[in-house]
């Protein structure tokens, strides 16, 4: 959303206003009466934005979303009973500043890690979900985020649930170095015993979806499906480019590009994941 400096200068120079008169009328404008699309650049009511699920009515875009928001699109009304909520990170290595970005991460989003699962219904049948906040350090995986993944698959395989995993991630959590990166194995793993089960499990990319995440349990999906423009992949393009001298097409890493090259089944805007969602559960499970 715009700040309220941000709409009121790009108002001001958009309209050309000069007069001193006409800027103090300016600022009696509420500060959330407009958003500005972080793609295009254009205005939009923040109502209409919000109804629109926060997707930019002229270019499409999808702006992030939280974890519970995430939950909330997707599950019925109040259904949603959130699980393992006293798991908290510790900082295991001692890493400088890491304990202090967590903390500043816990205030910002209210949330103890950057994963929230737990059990609701969807059209009344009842799922496993679970979520990844970018907020919280860039919805990066540690040890308390791969022990939830694995809780939700395993608890999903006991009560024979369908579970859903939607992700916005940077990957693994370089503060806690090989504890990080072996919630790869532990996730995969899981995922391995909901499937050989016959347990249905769905995964949703949404932007960004990256390295370690992308890399293990999220692209172990039965059925994986992506919000439009979302960036999906594991080493960043610039990353690659400057490594191998290569030029990489404009569209490298997008939905677009993945589905194109076989690494999605489909693409669904915002506002059709809850409907595809159940459509699929019904052809897997009925």
């Amino acid at each position: 959303m715009a700040t309220a400096g941000s709409l009121k200068d790009t108002l001001k120079t958009r309209m050309g206003i000069t007069n001193s008169e006409s800027a103090a009328r300016l600022e009696e404008i509420p500060e959330d009466l407009m958003t500005k699309c972080d793609n295009c650049g254009t205005l939009l009511v923040t109502k209409d934005w919000l109804r629109d699920l926060k997707v930019c009515s002229r270019c499409g875009y999808h702006a992030r979303l939280s974890a519970p928001e995430r939950i909330e699109l997707l599950v019925d009304p109040d259904s949603f009973q959130e699980w393992d909520t006293s798991l908290a990170p510790r900082d295991p290595l001692h890493f400088p500043g890491y304990q202090e970005k967590r903390t500043a991460a816990q205030v910002k989003t209210h949330l103890k890690d950057s994963c929230v699962t737990g059990a609701a219904t969807l059209e009344e049948r009842p799922i496993a979900i679970g979520a990844t906040d970018f907020r919280f350090m860039g919805g990066s995986m540690g040890s308390v985020f791969g022990e939830k993944v694995t809780r939700l698959l395993e608890r999903a395989l006991e009560e024979k649930r369908p579970a859903i995993m939607v992700i916005s991630t940077g990957g693994a959590r370089m503060q806690e170095g090989l504890l990080s990166l072996m919630q790869m194995a532990k996730t995969s793993a899981a995922v391995a015993r909901l499937q050989n089960a016959g347990v249905p499990y769905i995964v949703v990319l949404t932007d960004p979806s990256t390295a370690g995440v992308q890399a293990s349990f999220a692209s172990l999906g039965d059925v994986i499906m992506a919000e439009p423009g979302a960036t999906i992949g594991f080493t960043g393009a610039r990353v690659i480019e400057q490594n191998l001298k290569i030029r990489l097409p404009k569209d490298f890493q997008s939905s677009e590009f993945q589905m194109e090259h076989g690494q999605l089944d489909l693409i669904v805007p915002r506002a059709k994941l809850k409907e595809t969602i159940t459509q699929f559960l019904g052809l897997l499970l009925d």
